[in-house]
């Protein structure tokens, strides 16, 4: 069984991993001193310590380089998780045991340790980490996928959330699950979904324990069936399964809360909002101002010719400022260059952007489908009106009509909207499904950080700014 092994192969992920750090480490101080003096990449100046000193400084780095290790959650199962967390994972354990390099080589008075050193050292650390990480991934989820390393799992109650996830390990079958069966007192034996069968009902749970061979088990009972939860959390306990719980509440909180301790009393936050934390408020809105005054600059000649060919090819101002709803629904003044033909303000107000329309100019077309209509908007981001990255900002008039017709809709109002987002770099800009929008919108909401945001950004200046749905 998987859990009888896991302890063994954690240890095998520690050792392999203090190798990967003592030989980055090791080389570096070759390339530092060695390799790189022919290219003249670094010119050595003063006193450095020798080789045989540079590695004794590993006793000091390793241990601490572990502990982030442990920390950041680097040995738990990562079967069901996606490369992008890992990849953030790892830059956030190298981010840290950089500083901690520094911090404690500090308080032991190794100043001789070349910092540049310790710099290659981590692009060195985190370049061999993605590699081997990648490459575990890569063959676990080869076995995986053919049948091996599979972990055994048991359904305890029948829910929309039980379906959920049968949906999701079938459709992941590289995560290496099986299901073996559901138990349940409201379906009758033998009823199967997706082909996982209804085996027994819940009172037969301590026995299916006792003789199944499982690794998990997962308890999916109806939200309705809350007042048993206890008793069976007990069973299963008293087995020495691991347990998890998925709550039967898409219905009553749709989103991925969070939890809270009070003074030992969990609290649920219904929506996690990592913006809501002023540290990270400053923090997006710095990188905000100075990405947005530079990219201001970059833009400045391109926007120039833009607003002479809008003035010479077209009647009408150059700009448009169209009203929008921002951060805690307050209205705001949204700057475009000029892509259509004068329109009356009533029309303009609720009239939808659709496929050959007539009021586009030709220069407008050619901005709309490249959007470089949207450069002007790099003003607003400094008035601090929007954000470089966020949900796109609606017009007053749409937002009453989908906040009555799409759930969870005015939640994209607690941030700054954007000029570019999760959903426009996965196609969902223009005449697309607002609904669809939405969920990438909550998405990134629930998931910010600034990575997040670099990421974003990056994409958009290689996928994001043709739009195929710009008409």
């Amino acid at each position: 069984m998987i859990k009888n092994h896991q302890k063994t192969w954690n240890r095998l992920y520690v050792i392999l991993d203090m190798l990967i750090v003592a030989a980055t480490y090791v080389l570096s101080y070759l390339l530092r001193f060695g390799w790189l003096q022919h290219f003249k990449l670094f010119k050595v100046e003063g006193r450095y310590l020798p080789f045989e000193e540079y590695v004794q400084c590993l006793w000091l780095i390793l241990p601490g380089y572990l502990l982030i290790y442990i920390a950041s959650g680097m040995y738990r199962s990562q079967r069901d998780k996606g490369a992008l967390g890992l990849f953030f994972n790892i830059v956030r354990v190298n981010i840290f045991g950089f500083i901690y390099s520094l911090a404690v080589l500090y308080w032991f008075k190794e100043v001789d340790v070349s910092r540049k050193s310790l710099g290659v050292f981590v692009v060195l650390n985190f370049t061999a980490d993605i590699a081997f990480r990648a490459l575990l991934r890569y063959i676990l989820r080869n076995i995986r996928s053919k049948g091996f390393n599979i972990k055994h799992v048991l359904l305890v109650g029948y829910s929309r959330t039980a379906e959920s996830y049968i949906d999701r390990l079938l459709a992941n079958p590289h995560w290496g699950y099986h299901i073996k069966g559901i138990l349940d007192d409201s379906m009758e034996k033998g009823t199967k979904y997706k082909n996982i069968p209804v085996i027994g009902t819940l009172s037969e749970l301590p026995e299916y324990l006792k003789n199944m061979t499982l690794d998990e088990v997962a308890i999916t009972i109806r939200i309705e069936d809350y007042a048993g939860l206890g008793e069976i959390v007990g069973i299963c306990e008293k087995s020495g399964l691991h347990t998890k719980f998925l709550p039967d509440y898409q219905n009553v909180i749709p989103t991925v809360p969070y939890m809270e301790d009070l003074d030992g009393l969990p609290v649920i936050h219904i929506r996690k909002v990592p913006l809501a934390s002023a540290g990270n408020r400053i923090l997006k809105r710095g990188m905000d101002l100075v990405l947005g005054i530079l990219a201001l600059l970059i833009a400045a000649v391109p926007m120039g010719i833009v607003a002479l060919l809008i003035k010479i090819t077209s009647p009408g101002p150059i700009l448009y400022a169209q009203k929008r709803i921002g951060l805690h629904n307050k209205e705001f003044l949204m700057y475009k260059f000029r892509s259509m033909e004068v329109q009356a303000e009533s029309a303009e107000k609720t009239a939808w952007t659709v496929y050959q329309d007539p009021r586009v100019t030709p220069i407008g077309k050619f901005i709309r489908k490249t959007s470089i209509d949207e450069l002007p908007q790099i003003w607003n981001v400094i008035k601090g009106d929007m954000s470089l990255v966020g949900p796109r900002p609606e017009r007053p008039f749409y937002v009453e009509k989908f906040k009555e017709e799409i759930p969870r809709y005015m939640i994209k109002h607690q941030v700054r909207p954007g000029i570019t987002g999760w959903a426009q770099i996965n196609g969902y800009r223009g005449d697309t499904s607002i609904r669809k929008r939405i969920d990438y919108d909550l998405y990134y909401i629930e998931n910010w950080n600034p990575g997040f945001d670099i990421l974003i950004l990056f994409l958009t200046v290689f996928k994001g700014f043709i739009n195929k749905n710009a008409y």
